[in-house]
């Protein structure tokens, strides 16, 4: 991938469809690889005198913000939650990680742990911190800080988390000693943290996880409507993989789907893996129709994302069993994460809710950055945002229908990815 050297300061796309709230809206973008941010047009040229170093006719193709993967478990070969011998073998793993997810469009993500003991927090929590400030476009997706899937999780409703690393918090002290003292400070590399707000007595340390700038998300839990609702009033803003390892919905409970039934302020962002597996079609349209603005695609991509099909070992001594983008456990039928690519599940999506082009592009980037608090800065394509940018090809499936490609990507104003296919410098 080249880096910013090799790059033309000012780079306009013209001929180009913009994501702009719910619509597509047909303007140029000016990028500036020297700050890493979209410029606003008008004022670049008459009140800064610039022009630009490169123009690129995209040939009506649309721009979209980068994407945002809020829960992601590993890919490449590569877990998240498994610690190499070195820190320095871990973040080269990292690395590649990165590289890999940026070629899929993916410019910025949450690196999910799964639940695991507290010496495994301890030792790769450090590393999957934050990277604003010292990320090159070279090194592909940026960390946003990482996702504690667990180990504050249900018994009852583990999936593929292993029963005896999971834990109950009395105190926060023991939050505290499971994550790590250095990990939950002020500056804490954890940006959110799934657990079961019925276990041990986590409701009340909601308040002090969400103190810290930590979200709350809801999941991996057997909790009953009033108890969703009571974690929401605690300070919950999340529900993780909305219907997979919870209470299912019934008509006189409705668990924790119900909280998409409470009143605008009250409802929760909440992740869907349209990935064809874990969820009917019909139920990401009926959660989609009940609240729009909180639908946040997700990935929960294992370390076989990338891989070819077969059965590889796991962290517990089990195996996984890949097949296209099904993981199952061996021997059972629990579904295991999953291997398909965000772009895959914006097309899975677009065509199962009939959401517009632009409210599925919404999911994976103005949802997300308004969750993680980044509005203005990732997930839009408003002057002054960081140009995290993917140029979106659209062909025709005569199985599947309209399908978006992911043809160009940038990274802080940089292009580091490109199928060259239809861009024309001008």
């Amino acid at each position: 991938m080249p880096g910013k050297t090799s790059t033309p300061r000012i780079t306009k796309f013209t001929n180009c469809r913009l994501v702009c709230g719910s619509n597509l809206v047909e303007r140029d973008l000016w990028i500036d690889s020297l700050t890493g941010k979209i410029l606003k047009d008008q004022e670049a040229f008459y009140g800064l005198h610039l022009s630009p170093d490169e123009i690129i006719d995209l040939g009506g193709r649309i721009i979209a913000p980068g994407m945002i993967d809020v829960q992601l478990n590993g890919a490449h070969g590569f877990d998240f939650s498994v610690p190499c011998e070195t820190k320095e073998e871990y973040d080269e793993g990292l690395r590649m990680v990165n590289r890999g997810l940026a070629r899929t469009g993916v410019t910025s993500y949450l690196p999910t742990l799964v639940s695991s003991t507290p010496e495994v927090y301890w030792k790769v929590l450090p590393s999957l911190g934050p990277t604003a400030g010292t990320h090159k476009p070279q090194d592909g997706a940026e960390s946003l800080g990482a996702h504690a899937e667990g180990p504050f999780i249900s018994p009852n409703r583990n999936g593929i988390h292993k029963p005896e690393v999971l834990r109950a918090a009395e105190t926060f002290d023991d939050i505290i000693y499971c994550y790590g003292e250095e990990n939950m400070g002020s500056a804490s590399p954890i940006k959110m943290i799934t657990a079961a707000p019925e276990v041990g007595n986590m409701m009340a340390h909601i308040p002090e996880i969400t103190k810290r700038n930590i979200i709350y998300s809801t999941g991996h839990s057997d909790a009953t409507y009033e108890q969703a609702v009571a974690a929401t009033h605690k300070g919950a803003r999340m529900v993780t993989h909305l219907f997979n390892a919870m209470r299912p919905f019934y008509h006189r409970n409705p668990g924790i789907f119900g909280l998409l039934g409470q009143s605008e302020r009250r409802r929760p962002f909440y992740g869907v893996i349209a990935d064809g597996i874990h969820l009917h079609p019909t139920s990401i349209k009926i959660a989609y129709n009940a609240h729009p603005d909180g639908l946040i695609l997700v990935t929960d991509a294992m370390r076989l994302c990338g891989l070819p099909d077969g059965v590889y070992e796991w962290t517990n001594g089990e195996r996984i069993v890949k097949s296209g983008a099904r993981l199952t456990l061996e021997g059972s039928d629990k579904i295991a994460g999953s291997s398909a690519t965000l772009i895959e599940c914006v097309n899975n999506f677009r065509r199962w809710s009939g959401a517009s082009t632009a409210a599925a592009i919404n999911a994976v980037t103005a949802a997300p950055a308004r969750l993680l608090g980044l509005e203005g800065v990732k997930g839009t394509l408003e002057s002054g945002a960081d140009a995290d940018l993917i140029i979106l090809g659209e062909s025709e499936d005569a199985f599947t229908g309209p399908t978006l490609t992911v043809d160009q990507v940038w990274k802080l104003g940089a292009k580091i990815h490109d199928t060259d296919k239809g861009a024309v410098k001008v």
